[in-house]
């Protein structure tokens, strides 16, 4: 199997991690452990496990976030929680999340179980070398649940694939700002006004990096992606692959096709029973 089918599959389990950052049960969980909802709640959440790291840590491995959005809300999400308590709030509310978006049953059946042992077997092909949020995410304890064995797996995957996703963009020469606008533009993921809204990009700095596009012909001026530019989101998605495939290889065909055959009526449900709020990803 080649990287890129690797990189289906990784793509194809990724709502059943995504899924947290839009949950009402996450939020309500981090508020109620202390944290301002909102941004400040998401950004401590997914940053905890690194531990009370500053803004400009943030901001550079999250890479598209607008670095003043971050920093008006890091360092004093740390004033208002503990990081260790902000990872135990997260899991809390993934867990409700599950059981509400999948039920009790699902999540006690054989099938998430296996699920859950074939992703944990895969995330133990990641390697932590210059994959800062994986590798935080790594020194989390393992849950002992099968559902949250498998969003714990699923987040390492995830991160391990999101840290080289970033070296792929500062290869292909893509700023942090220019990544969300190609991005949007291959009609793939956020609605631009949706991406640029929780960025916290001005329509200043959106129009200023989407003329600069324009001027290296990764942009057409009327809007979309040039044939250079989707030469470039290919190279970028590609490279993106290669580089998360070892889990997938240490996993094997055999294993990484069954994982993609049980999360797929999983990830079909979370999404019928309204797991992303309509609006927010293109149709494409």
């Amino acid at each position: 199997m080649e990287p890129r089918d690797y990189g289906r599959i990784a793509r194809s389990l990724e709502p059943l991690h995504a899924l947290g950052y839009f949950s009402p049960d996450v939020e309500e969980a981090l508020v109620g452990a202390g944290l301002r909802k909102g941004r400040t709640a998401y950004f401590a959440s997914r940053s905890a496990a690194m531990g009370r790291v500053g803004a400009g840590v943030i901001a550079a491995t999250f890479y598209n976030f607008h670095p003043a959005l971050v920093a008006k809300c890091v360092p004093t999400a740390w004033d208002q929680i503990a990081p260790e308590d902000a990872v135990a709030a997260r899991y809390r509310g993934i867990d409700a999340s599950y059981h509400r978006l999948l039920g009790a049953e699902v999540l006690a059946s054989p099938e998430v179980a296996e699920a859950a042992e074939l992703a944990r077997q895969a995330s133990e092909g990641c390697t932590a070398p210059g994959r800062p949020l994986y590798a935080g995410h790594a020194d989390l304890a393992w849950p002992t649940e099968p559902h949250l064995v498998l969003f714990h797996a699923l987040t390492l995957l995830r991160e391990h694939r999101g840290d080289g996703h970033v070296a792929a963009l500062l290869a292909a020469g893509l700023s942090g700002l220019e990544a969300l606008v190609t991005h949007c533009a291959t009609g793939k993921g956020f609605v631009p006004v949706v991406a640029q809204f929780t960025r916290g990009w001005s329509d200043d700095e959106w129009a200023a990096a989407t003329g600069a596009l324009v001027e290296r012909g990764l942009l057409a001026p009327e809007g979309g992606l040039t044939d250079a530019g989707r030469d470039l989101r290919r190279e970028v998605e590609a490279a993106t692959d290669q580089m998360a495939a070892e889990p997938w290889v240490h996993l094997g065909d055999e294993g990484a096709l069954r994982l993609a055959e049980l999360g797929q009526p999983l990830v079909a449900r979370a999404l019928e029973n309204g797991a992303f709020p309509d609006g927010v990803f293109s149709a494409g």
